[in-house]
């Protein structure tokens, strides 16, 4: 039977069983959130979504090609355009009408007697061609010095298909610069023309161009030449085959002076005379520089700077 010892302490009741944990405490989770479509709602996406659910990979390659169109479109509008004179080359061909060259040269300044718009007027018998092949060839051959003062030397050129002697037309070109009426007289300057060699080495001062009225433009580019007048671009007196053969009405038929006159004139250019003298009076000398292809204006004719 179980009772107090003896000795009077508690009879040993032996290990004691571990004490079950005590449950952890509930918490609330927070509730999940819930789509619109487990709400029933009919999802909508946004525009920028759609739009790319429908195009794909377009999507971004459109905007992107727009990009880059732009970029181009505003380099090529703000980057200025360059203009070219056509020059001559290196062999005998000297220019074409698009204007290449091997030569590089800034931008020139150009005279012209671009008056108002007129249809050419054909004055005199001989015919000559409208439109010609368009290059450009030098006349070679060299001439004597021509003259005393500094040496002034020139090349001459004649369009391909202009039939156009190219001999006779230098041999006249030579002739004007040669008469002391002309910009050497009394040792101003000489002149002596030179040929392809030098054409081609650029050992030359200016040249003097026989252009059909179809290619004035291509050669004086921007002066409004109307393909009725001759101008100077650069270092080019570019003589109008049209006034060469035909003259102008105010010369009355007068092929032969007036044909001293559009040398001296454009020739007057290439050598920095750039102003246009009015008519000094009724009955006097018109001045070489003067428009004498747009009218005398009450002067008389003159072809020379030195009359």
């Amino acid at each position: 039977m179980g009772g107090r010892p003896a000795d009077g302490r508690r009879a040993d009741p032996g290990p004691r069983s571990p004490r079950p944990p005590r449950p952890a405490p509930l918490v609330a989770r927070p509730a999940l959130p819930v789509t619109p479509r487990e709400r029933g709602v009919r999802y909508r996406p946004g525009r920028i979504r759609r739009f790319v659910l429908r195009y794909g990979w377009r999507a971004y390659a459109v905007p992107l090609l727009t990009i880059a169109t732009i970029a181009v479109l505003l380099d090529l509008a703000l980057t200025p355009p360059v203009t070219q004179a056509a020059t001559g080359s290196a062999t005998v061909v000297t220019a074409s009408p698009s204007g290449a060259s091997t030569v590089s040269e800034p931008t020139p300044s150009a005279e012209g007697d671009a008056g108002p718009s007129q249809a050419p007027q054909v004055v005199g018998e001989e015919t000559y061609v409208e439109v010609g092949a368009g290059p450009l060839s030098v006349v070679d051959g060299s001439s004597a010095v021509y003259g005393t003062g500094p040496l002034q030397r020139f090349i001459v050129e004649v369009e391909d298909g202009i039939d156009v002697d190219g001999a006779g037309f230098a041999a006249a070109v030579e002739a004007t610069l040669a008469d002391s009426r002309s910009w050497g007289n009394g040792g101003r300057m000489s002149f002596q023309r030179v040929g392809a060699a030098q054409a081609a080495a650029g050992d030359f001062e200016f040249k003097v161009s026989l252009v059909s009225p179809g290619h004035m433009e291509t050669y004086c580019p921007g002066v409004g030449t109307g393909g009725y007048t001759s101008c100077r671009y650069a270092d080019r007196a570019v003589i109008n085959l049209a006034r060469w053969a035909t003259a102008v009405p105010d010369y009355e038929g007068d092929i032969a002076t007036y044909r001293l006159y559009v040398i001296n004139h454009e020739v007057g250019h290439a050598l920095g005379n750039s102003a246009h003298p009015p008519c000094p009076g009724p009955g006097q000398l018109a001045p070489v520089m003067q428009q004498q292809t747009l009218g005398l204006d009450g002067c008389v004719k003159n072809a020379w700077p030195y009359p």
